[in-house]
């Protein structure tokens, strides 16, 4: 798919009012290879709801730090097995176990930080999008939960050309929680990310 950034400006002006589905649609339609990330934390049920509601066997990268809580890991088990997802597990190459030993979870003024993020979150993402290779990829970003989230929209260019959707870009926590009762979802707000620590922090994904 090759778009330019005014074919993204426009993309982004027709879908400012859309439903999520629409753009799920025309998204999927446009793509050779298209890809849902989650890490299952708060409202991660919707995108992943929405996506295989239009696209039931889309795969669904899973990247697991392996410090997730036990609430995290039941709710994932419960949406693998309620909306029967095609789960592709991505983990890092050291166990959190290892980790803890050699080097624990680095504050993040800590140079070594760094290093921590490359090994949980980076590496393991950057092993699942080579192997996926995606040129679509559904994610449930949303304004005004960083500032570098704030500059993307709807429809934004990632690295390598891959079309990034984030169909509930422009909702809120309290239309969410709408979505989620009209559709009987569940949600879990007991979520740990030993990478960000603040919850405006970037991840690293989407830089």
């Amino acid at each position: 798919m090759a778009l330019t950034q005014k074919d993204i400006t426009a993309l982004n002006a027709r879908f400012r009012d859309a439903a999520p589905q629409e753009v799920i649609s025309w998204a999927i339609d446009q793509a050779q290879k298209a890809v849902v990330t989650t890490n299952f934390r708060p409202y991660e049920v919707v995108i992943l709801q929405a996506v295989t509601k239009v696209k039931q066997d889309i795969p669904v990268i899973w990247c697991d730090t392996g410090y997730n809580t036990p609430n995290t890991y039941r709710h994932a088990e419960e949406l693998i097995r309620t909306l029967e997802l095609n789960v592709d597990l991505y983990v890092p190459k050291q166990t959190s176990a290892h980790r803890d030993v050699v080097m624990g979870i680095p504050a993040i003024d800590d140079p070594r930080h760094a290093v921590f993020t490359e090994q949980v979150k980076l590496e393991p993402f950057n092993r699942a999008m080579e192997s996926h290779k995606p040129d679509v990829w559904f994610t449930n970003l949303r304004k005004g939960q960083t500032a570098l989230r704030d500059s993307l929209d709807i429809l934004s260019l990632g690295k390598n050309g891959v079309l990034k959707v984030s169909p509930f870009y422009h909702w809120n926590d309290t239309e969410l929680d709408a979505y989620l009762e009209e559709h009987n979802l569940p949600n879990e707000h007991t979520y740990f990310d030993p990478t960000k620590v603040l919850e405006n922090r970037e991840c690293g994904l989407h830089t």
